[in-house]
């Protein structure tokens, strides 16, 4: 009698869960799909934000860092290429 009571409540779990999830999963994907259309549309608005340039014109919106070189890396060797 215990083998097939828990074989009932397998099924029954599982066929619950197969008819929640057709409730539930249209709701959640379009909840998912609403917020994946928020973020695109937050980044895609970002960039739209930035003042239309005239064609020609030159901004520069990040100054390029400082790059220190060390001159003494080594000595320089000219040479020819032999054939």
């Amino acid at each position: 009698m215990g083998l097939l009571r828990t074989i009932l409540i397998i099924l029954l779990i599982y066929y619950g869960i197969k008819i929640l999830s057709r409730i539930f999963a249209p709701v959640l994907f379009k909840y998912a799909a609403k917020k994946a259309e928020e973020r695109f549309g937050g980044a895609f608005n970002q960039q739209r934000k930035e003042p239309l340039r005239k064609e020609g014109e030159v901004t520069i919106d990040k100054m390029p860092e400082n790059k220190s070189s060390n001159k003494n890396v080594g000595e320089y060797v000219d040479y020819e290429e032999i054939e």
